[in-house]
């Protein structure tokens, strides 16, 4: 009879993973994941059927964590602006505290190794925003841009604040605030 698997050792996969494609990229070794869990790297296999596999789970639980960041105190009711700046924090503030997470991240979201299964269960998990977005475009307040298009001017505008503050913690507020506005020049309608 298998032993039942623990959510331990799955996470400290992930966590190992998500540090090792930090550093090395997608084409890193799982056995140096699985070292750097802590397991073997056939344990690695009990827990995902294989690397694609473990890419897609790590991709889901850093946009769950995401989700999970972002929706506990979502403003609902504040206005659009607000709204789309609480989201603008939370994602700045994530990516600053979790660089590695945010380099994983980064190289997940561009590679044709993900599923379109995992893209779409991705989206899901930010359905509030995803509706505000929608409604805010028809009626009229922000930009009619495709989604991919919206979210890679938010990311890289993101990334670019992450950085600067990263680099200069002391100046974060300015940075944060700065980024917010060149994205809300962007996707606004003025």
């Amino acid at each position: 009879m298998a032993r039942p698997k623990s959510e331990d050792k799955r996470n400290a996969i992930l966590a190992a993973a998500a540090e090792v494609i930090a550093e090395q990229g997608l084409s890193a070794p799982t056995s140096r994941i699985a070292k750097l869990a802590g397991v073997a790297e056939g344990t690695l296999f009990t827990y995902f059927d294989n690397k694609d596999d473990l890419l897609n789970a790590l991709y889901l639980d850093i946009k769950g964590e995401l989700r999970d960041l972002m929706m506990s105190a979502y403003p609902k009711h504040a206005s659009v602006k607000e709204r789309v700046q609480y989201v603008w924090n939370k994602f700045v503030d994530w990516g600053v505290a979790q660089p590695q997470k945010r380099k994983a991240m980064a190289q997940l979201g561009v590679s044709e190794r993900l599923t379109e299964h995992t893209r779409a269960t991705g989206m899901k998990s930010f359905a509030d925003i995803n509706g505000m977005i929608e409604a805010s475009i028809a009626s009229g307040a922000l930009r009619d841009h495709p989604p991919a298009f919206r979210s890679a001017i938010m990311s890289s505008l993101a990334e670019t604040t992450m950085d600067f503050i990263a680099r200069e913690p002391a100046e974060a507020e300015r940075y944060r605030q700065a980024g917010f506005d060149a994205f809300w020049n962007a996707i606004a309608k003025q």
